[in-house]
């Protein structure tokens, strides 16, 4: 079989002879670094992936994604549903929704919220997370609402139980001085996201949160969306909006979580990229100790008639295999770790959660090739200098004494 002249000789130098045991042991040490730093760079990636999707889902599964609305701070629901939702990638058709921050008192404790008054649906988000109840209990009239489980356990209430809600942006004057707009509620549903969003959210019927609002009967505060991905948010936000129209989205509210969580992965990613690092620069000590050592064999095949073009690509050679297997070899034990790492940890005993939860896990294929490329031409890079150096030894300076 054909080898091109250059890569033979490279990989051969790679095996090494026997004799050349201790830079043997030091190209290996730099593959084995480098196999290291990738697998642990995959794993921890993937861990990260798992946690921001997580949250994504628990998170702004629920909460409005974006919110428009008019300058006013109100919509007109008998109006048709407005022509520039059409362009956005949403998953669902955009619906009125009733928003206001909201005081919620039982005999046993109070706390601040956020009220969102919904028209009930079975593709509403939030019935996907009830753990009682159901969304169809919340009827026009009733005076229902639904609580995340957090805030029912602090205010001690349950199914059934009546509950007061303030509004205090429609308040009234009245010779007692300023009363917020408030209304007895019943509890008809518990939901469950596993975010502190369970503490924070209250649900109602649109009806009835306008009601309390004191808005029309056909007006709500907003038109709410729902993405493919939450985080286009941020590119949609920067197109122009139609005069007297208002965009709002989730940055406003949980933007500082999602961006330190975004930190925290690039700084990881950082951390563990200096270790691929360090292992690349050992390729450079190791292919400086071969080249000392072949100065004689690259002055004879000089004498030959090979040029210095080869004698840099056959040192390149050798450098960047120990590169490619390593990154590779990395790559495919990282995937493997992060598939079984909650077994794993399982078999040794080791609980991260003391609820019995496991480490979400997100395997992005093309991240992972990223890491390895990127190891790859950190590798090749390193050999550079060395290749360079045995591509100018003079073949009668390097022959004298032999």
């Amino acid at each position: 079989m054909f080898h091109p002249l250059p890569a033979f000789i490279g990989l051969r130098y790679l095996r090494g002879r026997s004799g050349d045991r201790f830079s043997r042991f030091v190209s290996y040490m730099s593959t084995a670094g480098i196999t290291i730093g990738v697998m642990s760079l995959v794993t921890v990636l993937s861990v990260m992936n798992g946690f921001e999707a997580q949250l994504k889902g628990r998170i702004l599964g629920v909460l409005p994604q974006a919110l428009v609305t008019t300058d006013s701070g109100r919509i007109e629901t008998s109006q048709p549903i407005p022509s520039m939702f059409d362009s956005m990638p949403t998953v669902q058709k955009a619906t009125p929704v009733v928003t206001s921050e909201a005081v919620i008192q039982s005999p046993n404790g109070i706390a601040a919220t956020f009220l969102l008054g919904v028209e009930p649906s079975p593709q509403d988000p939030i019935g996907e997370r009830l753990v009682s109840g159901t969304i169809t209990n919340l009827k026009k009239g009733n005076y229902h609402v639904i609580l995340g489980h957090s805030l029912a356990r602090q205010l001690e209430v349950n199914i059934g139980d009546k509950v007061r809600i303030m509004v205090t942006s429609a308040s009234q004057y009245t010779p007692l001085g300023r009363i917020p707009s408030q209304r007895m509620f019943t509890v008809s549903g518990l939901y469950s996201t596993g975010s502190d969003v369970d503490a924070q959210l209250i649900v109602t019927h649109i009806a009835d949160a306008g009601r309390l609002m004191r808005y029309a009967p056909e007006q709500a505060s907003a038109w709410r969306l729902f993405f493919e991905d939450p985080f286009i948010v941020s590119s949609l936000s920067q197109s122009t909006m139609p005069s007297g129209w208002q965009w709002a989205d989730w940055r406003e509210q949980r933007g500082e979580l999602f961006q330190a969580v975004k930190m925290e992965k690039n700084m990881m990613g950082l951390m563990l990229g200096l270790i691929i690092g360090v292992a690349a620069f050992n390729i450079i000590s190791a292919l400086i100790m071969v080249v000392m050592e072949k100065q004689s064999e690259v002055a004879i095949l000089k004498t030959q008639g090979m040029k210095d073009s080869q004698i840099l690509a056959i040192f390149m050679v050798q450098g960047a295999s120990s590169g490619v297997i390593g990154a590779l070899v990395g790559g495919s034990l990282g995937v493997l770790l992060a598939s079984n790492l909650n077994r794993l940890l399982d078999a040794m005993g080791v609980a991260l959660f003391s609820f019995g939860g496991e480490l979400p896990i997100v395997i992005d294929v093309l991240q992972i090739v990223v890491v390895v490329v990127l190891a790859v031409a950190l590798s090749l890079l390193a050999t550079l200098f060395p290749s360079y150096r045995a591509s100018s030894v003079k073949p009668a300076e390097a022959l004298r004494y032999e």
